[in-house]
């Protein structure tokens, strides 16, 4: 590895740059340490993302204290939880755009090592997609989790006020507690206090080496999270110097080891999208299918909020992600570096914090022996498709029922809030993949909506959309091809049979190949206008089986 060396401050042809920079309050023996760019995705209408306007003060800190000099530039940082309806439409394409502005600002300004600050959904993967693309040192900094909420009966987190809205659609809660909750369950800042895509893209953070262990679940406010962003900053300085880049920590091993982690800890079944896609920049091979090929053998060991009543925090408390690390070890690549130092095997074999076993289970005696996901293919999805098996009621590992189809997520809303669902049925969300959507919006009010009115148990949801890691129930996303391209979805009509068979790993409808053809035919795709970003986006993007990659479709 070649180690830093200062080569623009000396330069006569540098004068512009030195002269701008002493304009901003560097001084010239300054520009001769290495220049930490600070990727900060600080914005005040995101709670994960609030924290990192005081957290960046602390890396700086170091970041100085190390003999660097700290260098701050922000990006966009969407809330999935506020864009639901028509700002969904532009969640999934921001995480290439935060990329691709990420990418730009450090080339541009020639950083010689970085810190990402950033917390949620499409934040976390969009800035390792653009690490993986720069290839400098670089370390990952998360806020840490959002307080839960204790209220008189038990303990609440953000899914549980999703689902509440269906509890107040079918009349189980009064408006009045419906008012607590709304105004209490979110409950400070940090990121929401459950396993979903913010969480689990922040460990995975941690488990392919570019993070502290712990950083995500640890609490936001906690004096430890303050003290960890000053090691940050010292360490960048260090990795900088010494020339450590992001592809001498993250590897083809270490991907695998994220991914089989995120299965054996119930992860969001949005990583399949975000992996493959940071495969995908790495210049690696990963699609659907490989994904499960990956994940399908690792025992589930743990599941967290609201796959289950424990949230986040009880996480670290449980032991944390060097527990659930441990508990799996046998699966996992331990000669794998980490940026904070040493291997994965030497982080483990220190490792000496009590488990609770409750929580985090070994791995002779998992919650499940094939890991967390289950990828189906069948006449439906050709090319598979993806559901958190994890969060499903056992009996509906099984389901056999009538379709009863819409063409866009505001159809099936107002048929949940205006009709009757039956028990037995299959609820058919298409057009809304990556290009039909357009954006592949994510459908997690409707699906806890589902959960609130208690149709978990006997209404299965199938889309080309996708979903949330705070979704449970049995919901099965990224059917692909999608209804846009031709996919079999776009030929399903009310009243055909539907079998979803997670043990078997398959999805079919009851129509032979030569009526699913013939269908096809007398198709025409419903009204979903695009313009501007979107209808890039559209234009340019992958298949969800791919990670649904636009920007960074080749390398």
């Amino acid at each position: 590895m070649e180690k830093w060396k200062c080569s623009r401050v000396d330069d006569p042809q540098e004068a512009y740059y030195v002269g701008l920079m002493n304009s901003c309050g560097y001084r010239t023996e300054d520009l001769r340490k290495p220049i930490i760019g600070i990727v900060n995705s600080y914005t005040d209408v995101n709670p994960g993302h609030k924290p990192l306007g005081e957290l960046v003060k602390y890396v700086k800190e170091g970041i100085w204290c190390a003999g660097g000099a700290p260098a701050e530039f922000n990006v966009p940082a969407p809330c999935d939880g506020m864009s639901h309806g028509e700002g969904m439409h532009y969640i999934l394409p921001q995480r290439e755009l935060i990329a691709g502005s990420v990418e730009a600002m450090v080339n541009a300004n020639s950083f010689d090592g970085l810190v990402f600050l950033c917390s949620c959904d499409k934040i976390v993967p969009g800035m390792l997609m653009a690490a993986a693309s720069l290839n400098k040192p670089c370390m990952f900094l998360t806020a840490g989790s959002m307080l839960p909420y204790e209220g008189e009966e038990r303990t609440y987190v953000t899914p549980d006020l999703k689902e509440s809205i269906g509890e107040r659609n079918v009349g189980s809660i009064s408006e009045d507690t419906f008012t607590v909750l709304k105004e209490n369950i979110c409950f400070s800042c940090g990121t929401c206090s459950m396993y979903g895509t913010a969480n689990t893209m922040g460990v995975f953070s941690e488990v392919i080496g570019l993070a502290p262990m712990d950083s995500t679940t640890m609490l936001y406010c906690s004096a430890a999270k303050y003290k960890q962003a000053r090691d940050v900053g010292e360490r960048i300085v260090a990795l900088t110097k010494e020339g450590v880049t992001f592809s001498h920590i993250v590897t083809e091993n270490s991907l695998i080891n994220g991914l089989r982690h995120i299965s054996a800890t119930g992860g969001s079944s949005n990583a399949q999208l975000h992996v493959c896609a940071i495969a995908k920049t790495m210049d690696l091979n990963l699609d659907m299918k490989r994904f499960d090929e990956i994940q399908k053998d690792v025992p589930c060991i743990a599941k967290f909020k609201p796959s289950s009543q424990y949230s986040i925090y009880d996480y670290y408390k449980a032991g944390g992600v060097g527990a659930t690390l441990k508990s799996i070890k046998d699966y996992l690549n331990l000669d794998e570096k980490l940026a904070t130092g040493g291997t994965l095997k030497e982080y483990l074999d220190k490792f000496n914090r009590k488990v609770d076993k409750a929580i985090i289970h070994d791995a002779d005696d998992p919650l499940y022996p094939d890991g967390c996901f289950a990828v189906l293919t069948g006449n439906l999805a050709p090319k598979g498709c993806v559901v958190k098996k994890s969060g499903v009621e056992p009996s509906m590992f099984f389901h056999r029922g009538p379709a009863v189809c819409f063409d866009s997520e505001e159809d099936l809303r107002d048929y949940m809030v205006h009709k009757t669902i039956r028990p037995g049925s299959v609820l058919v969300i298409r057009y809304e993949g990556p290009k039909g959507g357009p954006g592949m919006r994510e459908l997690s009010i409707p699906a806890a909506m589902l959960v609130g009115m208690g149709l978990h148990t006997s209404v299965a949801m199938i889309t080309d959309g996708r979903f949330s890691g705070a979704t449970r129930g049995p919901c099965v996303g990224h059917i692909t091809p999608e209804a846009w391209e031709g996919g079999p979805i776009a030929a399903v009509e009310d009243g055909d049979i539907i079998t979803i068979d997670l043990d078997n790993r398959s999805i079919n409808v009851e129509l032979t190949q030569e009526e699913i053809s013939d269908r096809l035919k007398r198709v025409r795709r419903p009204d979903h206008p695009a313009k501007g970003v979107v209808k890039a986006f559209r234009s340019m993007v992958s298949g969800a089986d791919e990670g649904a990659v636009w920007l960074y479709r080749e390398k």
